[in-house]
């Protein structure tokens, strides 16, 4: 249940599309041909860094069920023990308002499951991005960033336990449907804290300095009704290498942020490319979109939970502790079945998400008109994503179109759009 609040935290941050790039050099004018020019890009990798792309890519696929598999042995072993149960006793030896309990024993179960799953983490997070060369910090950086996220969620993470517990209270049977809406509620204002209270936790945000660049930027979100009063650089450099950029939160909190990265590693034309691919997850509506789909998928797994964690409670209630379905300590009974049904939905999500990254990434193109910046960016991703995987893979494991698909994207647009195309030599991508 904690892992499903922390991906809850992460959808409110919305971090944007990390991409990279290099220089261009001019051939002589003959006939374009879309496919030969995304060769030209896409054969740029080769050799010990292609190796090395697909290595880390394609590790990340049994990541997805070694992951599943510890989440699920984390709540299953906090049951067996009977941990689950002795937090719900200290919870009511506290306090004797039963709203308020659930909330308590959110506490220790959270600090629990963090220790429990920490060699893991590590090992994932900080251990594996180092081994690629995929992370900066250090390990003390890097572990008090870690602790300032899991203080996060135990502000987040009770208050959302203690709504849940108050609509499994006044409505048993439909409680999976108020629950949804209690998700719903907590997007909502994550989505309008994030970019005022939680990213600077982790960053240093200052508006981005006058110039051609700024202008570009502004142009193309006038162009699009997107509002750019405030446009913020932060220093994810301090973290990695890997290039980003979002417009986050609403209403009064809308800002458009890139990362130093994106200034210092690329060109002009791939920065215009990242930000049009950025304005229009904005303008497509995809935040929204995004939003009710993760509703979806969390009221289905909800349902599920509703009708199958009664019956295990009947057959191992006793064993593990835990009373009925009002019963805090049912929580990792909920975390274990949800573990095991994000796992199953990981494909139809990843397609969803790749749906809305495509949509954008056309209307970035339309807006930016930069396709070789486009495709320059594109290949940067062959960092840490698989470049050109066959259709099954990227369908199953891709959040992203590949790098590949969005290069014969970029040059089908160029053959389309640009008049007299001419296709470059993109040569190594040189900046770092």
């Amino acid at each position: 249940m904690l892992r499903i609040c922390l991906l809850i935290l992460s959808a409110m941050i919305l971090i944007g599309l990390p991409l990279e790039t290099g220089f261009a050099q001019e051939a002589a004018p003959t006939a374009f041909d879309a496919e030969q020019a995304s060769r030209a890009y896409i054969d740029t990798l080769k050799g010990a860094e292609l190796e090395k792309s697909n290595s880390y890519f394609e590790g990340g696929y049994w990541l997805i069920l070694w992951g599943a598999i510890v989440g699920f042995l984390v709540d299953l072993l906090i049951l067996q023990s009977r941990l689950s149960a002795r937090f719900r006793d200290w919870a009511e030896r506290v306090t004797k308002r039963k709203w308020l309990q659930p909330g308590l024993y959110a506490l220790p179960y959270s600090i629990a499951g963090f220790l429990i799953a920490l060699p893991w983490t590590i090992y994932t997070d900080f251990f594996r991005e180092k081994q690629y060369d995929l992370l900066d910090q250090g390990f003390g950086a890097w572990i008090g960033e870690l602790a300032t996220g899991f203080g996060i969620s135990l502000i987040f993470f009770p208050l959302i336990v203690i709504a849940i517990f108050a609509v499994i209270r006044r409505a048993p049977k439909t409680w999976w449907i108020w629950g949804t809406g209690v998700v719903a509620v907590f997007l909502m204002i994550g989505m309008l804290l994030a970019p005022v209270f939680i990213a600077p936790l982790f960053n240093e945000y200052n508006e981005m300095e006058a110039g051609p660049l700024r202008d570009k930027i502004v142009a193309m979100a006038g162009e699009n009704d997107v509002p750019s009063n405030h446009i913020y650089v932060f220093d994810q450099s301090k973290q990695h290498k890997r290039i980003s950029a979002n417009v986050s939160g609403f209403g009064p909190t809308i800002r458009i942020s890139l990362n130093d990265n994106l200034l210092e590693r690329t060109d002009p034309e791939e920065v215009a490319a990242v930000m049009g691919h950025e304005l229009g997850h904005y303008v497509l509506g995809h935040t929204w979109r995004s939003i009710f789909i993760i509703l979806l998928i969390m009221g289905v797994g909800l349902f599920m939970v509703a009708r199958i964690a009664p019956r295990l409670i009947d057959r191992y209630g006793d064993k593990w502790g835990v009373h009925g379905i009002f019963d805090p300590a049912v929580i990792p009974v909920f975390g274990l079945l949800l573990t095991l049904y994000f796992f199953a939905a990981t494909p139809a999500l990843n397609t969803l998400i790749r749906v809305n990254e495509s949509d954008a990434d056309l209307f970035g193109l339309n807006v930016a008109k930069e396709p070789d910046g486009f495709a320059k960016v594109a290949m940067r991703l062959s960092e840490y994503r698989k470049i050109e995987p066959g259709p099954i893979e990227e369908m199953v494991f891709f959040d992203h179109p590949s790098g590949a698909t969005r290069v014969r994207m970029a040059m089908q647009w160029k053959a389309a759009n640009v008049e007299n195309p001419v296709a470059v030599n993109p040569g190594k991508l040189e900046k770092e």
